[in-house]
């Protein structure tokens, strides 16, 4: 198969989360563990730090990745989901898996793959491992794809875990209440491995507790860290990333990294790692925003950010998932903007005129667009040089764009 047949393959054989939602969330393990068994158990080959979280996992991923690369190690790094190009999950010191390493681990592997009826994401994770082992890094950064308890990469014992947040998302899967997706975070504590938790909740931290003395792992809340450092990363909101980060890297045994390196790693994240979509500045005059904001607690950091920039008029490209739950975010968005609905192309997307009708409700105004291309489009044609244009609401909105 060519690389796209073999994605083609990949997306359409089996059930995948990015498009059919809960229905691809398997909450078991055994598929993954018999693939790893399958593969030699390539996850015990190198060394890891695992990274879950509501919001900030993915920043905090890369953060982590691109300090080791700076203290001159060989890095791998998986995250999900991807927004361009499948092989952005799959990374060593910033360069992409190739099409041709896709493409023969599914072709050696896909007999199995039916057999056992492994899903999109599982496939992904053991490309992932298999890879990282094959190359001989000296660590990888490994992204929690949802919850963790029952996450394709919780087969992992890490030299450190981290919990970045917790906020109410995914809770048809992970629970109605903090305490419960707290619970299925914490799934990622490992016995006698510590772990950082970066931000404190009255709510979720004794959940944390619990299961640290549980595991025997010692666990530390980041605090302020002794000094400041900069990110490349834009966006005020990560600053709290940072403190996780940093304490992570702290207490991380092993490794030979240097105050230097911690700076131009965080100061270097984007050209280290190549991330997307997180506060991303695609044009001035007007000034365009894209940021993969997509739960309460991530919006409510991203449009508390916009309240700070100074412009003329607000226009707000906007697409969302159907698993969304509206009245949780609805609100946040400011009334005074003029909205520009749009439908991505995936099966889990929302309706655009769906989407304005409930916005409606919440005084937001604007058209609903058959595509996201199309409301952008709109969007740059309204805006004056002094205006800003957002972009957001979902990953698959943002992907578009890209």
């Amino acid at each position: 198969m060519t690389y796209q047949e073999t994605l083609d393959w990949m997306f359409s054989q089996l059930p995948m989360y990015q498009k059919e939602g809960k229905a691809a969330f398997k909450a078991k393990l055994d598929n993954i563990q018999a693939l790893s068994k399958h593969l030699g158990h390539p996850e015990t080959r190198f060394k890891s730090i695992h990274v879950a979280g509501t919001n900030g996992k993915g920043s905090t991923s890369h953060m982590l990745a691109s300090i080791l690369q700076e203290a001159g190690y060989k890095v791998g790094l998986y995250t999900s989901p991807h927004l361009k190009d499948f092989r952005e999950r799959i990374r060593i010191n910033g360069t992409e898996i190739s099409e041709a390493d896709v493409i023969r681990f599914v072709d050696v592997n896909k007999s199995f793959f039916e057999t056992q009826e492994l899903s999109f994401f599982e496939m992904t994770v053991g490309m992932a491992f298999d890879y990282f082992a094959a190359q001989q890094v000296d660590i990888s950064i490994i992204e929690v794809g949802l919850g963790g308890r029952l996450d394709s990469t919780n087969i992992i014992t890490p030299e450190v875990s981290v919990i970045t947040n917790i906020g109410l998302d995914h809770t048809d899967m992970l629970g109605e209440t903090l305490q419960e997706i707290a619970y299925e975070k914490g799934g990622i504590i490992k016995k006698g491995v510590p772990v950082v938790i970066s931000e404190y909740h009255e709510e979720t931290f004794p959940v944390f507790k619990e299961i640290a003395a549980a595991q025997q792992s010692q666990i530390l809340l980041a605090g302020d860290t002794e000094r400041s450092y900069t990110t490349d990363l834009l966006g005020d909101y990560q600053e709290k990333n940072i403190r996780g980060v940093v304490a992570a890297i702290r207490l991380l045994q092993g490794f030979i990294i240097e105050e230097k390196h911690i700076e131009s790693g965080l100061g270097n994240v984007v050209k280290n790692t190549g991330l997307l979509g997180r506060w991303q500045v695609l044009g001035h005059f007007p000034l365009v925003i894209a940021d993969t904001a997509h739960n309460r607690e991530g919006l409510l950091l991203v449009l508390k950010q916009l309240k700070r920039l100074s412009y003329k008029n607000l226009h707000i490209v906007l697409g969302v998932v159907r698993d969304k739950k509206l009245s949780d975010i609805l609100p946040l968005f400011p009334h005074k903007a003029q909205y520009y609905f749009c439908q991505p192309k995936i099966s889990r997307a929302l309706s655009a005129a769906e989407l304005r009708t409930e916005a409606n409700e919440f005084f937001l105004k604007g058209d609903a667009y058959a595509s996201v291309n199309e409301a952008y489009k709109k969007a740059l044609k309204n805006a004056s040089k002094q205006d800003l244009v957002y972009i957001g609401g979902s990953n698959f909105v943002v992907a578009e764009i890209l």
